[in-house]
């Protein structure tokens, strides 16, 4: 039986979400990110109507601030470098009531930003669910991926041709170790991820699948940085031969003069809500709009991530799911 990663659409037993803890890192942003953290946690747990809400905090310092902000989650202390637990945490398998927690290597998005913790909070979190995670000898971050519980996959040539993850392995190695580990069996390769990401594209700031065989791609605003990326992204999704949903694109966001990878993308997909990214500009109240319409059932809850993004992504960024 192939185990899979399930839709991120398919019900929740809870979610891990990364609280931040590390002062020198956050710097000014460590009190905002963590009001927006919470937030966003918030909004998934739905007054409990949503999914549980696993934080996880580094210290018992940083617990406590958790346990103040977010009174309705269940908080866990465990060291990690820092909060992108979609790149860091394990992904979880399921089908038929079994599940299994794949960890891959990780290095630092390239050697970028090598933390000590990050490199095994993987396996321990795994272990908190009862699940001896299956090790996988090559680098895969969760967020360069994303899936339509079908074996469909899609993922961006920068990220994971990139010679600072696998030197040496082809799309060919690449697309036969992501079928003999996460039963992915069809893969749609992107180009370039977003300008100025640190993690070299990930797909889950440029195209996330939103049902079986649908795939979100922004819609670029006027003068938008990143125009050429998405109409690069939406020619090679038709041309595989999957339905393409426009959502709106933030446009040009700048932090110190510096365009930065804001995207309305990197969305959560929970129980109850879709949480979606907000920075201030036209674009917001659209893009809410736009991720109701595509999840019936679920309500789509806006909430300004603009901390969060100093660190370098979202709020998918930050959370991983249990799969019931």
């Amino acid at each position: 039986m192939v185990l899979r990663q399930p839709p991120e659409w398919a019900p929740h037993e809870a979610v891990w979400i990364g609280f931040p803890s590390h002062a020198d890192l956050w710097e000014d942003d460590l009190g905002p990110a963590r009001d927006e953290v919470a937030a966003f946690a918030r909004a998934v747990h739905a007054d409990g109507a949503g999914e549980e809400v696993r934080l996880v905090a580094a210290d018992e310092d940083a617990a406590a601030a958790a346990r103040n902000l977010a009174p309705f989650a269940t908080v866990l202390v465990e060291p990690f470098g820092d909060i992108w637990l979609r790149d860091t945490g394990p992904i979880i398998l399921g089908r038929d009531g079994s599940r299994r927690a794949a960890r891959f290597g990780f290095n630092g998005w390239g050697g970028k930003y090598e933390l000590a913790g990050d490199d095994s909070i993987g396996a321990r979190l795994a272990e908190t669910i009862g699940l001896a995670p299956d090790a996988h000898d090559w680098i895969l971050e969760g967020g360069a991926i994303d899936v339509d519980g079908t074996g469909l996959a899609v993922t961006t040539e920068q990220c994971l041709l990139n010679p600072n993850r696998n030197p040496g392995l082809d799309k060919a190695a690449i697309e036969a170790r992501l079928a003999a580990d996460l039963g992915i069996d069809r893969l749609l390769w992107l180009g370039e991820g977003l300008i100025n990401d640190h993690t070299d594209g990930h797909v889950d700031n440029l195209a996330r699948f939103v049902a079986e065989g649908v795939l979100a791609i922004p819609e670029p605003a006027a003068g938008d940085p990143n125009a050429a990326v998405y109409a690069d992204a939406k020619a090679r999704a038709e041309a595989f031969g999957v339905k393409v949903v426009p959502l709106p694109s933030p446009g040009r966001i700048e932090r110190d003069g510096e365009i930065v990878p804001a995207s309305h993308m990197n969305f959560y997909i929970g129980n109850a809500a879709v949480v979606v990214p907000l920075y201030g500009g036209a674009s917001d109240t659209a893009a809410v709009a736009a991720v109701d319409a595509l999840f019936p059932g679920r309500k789509a809850v806006g909430l300004r991530a603009d901390h969060v993004l100093t660190g370098g992504g979202s709020f998918h960024c930050i959370s991983q799911q249990v799969p019931k």
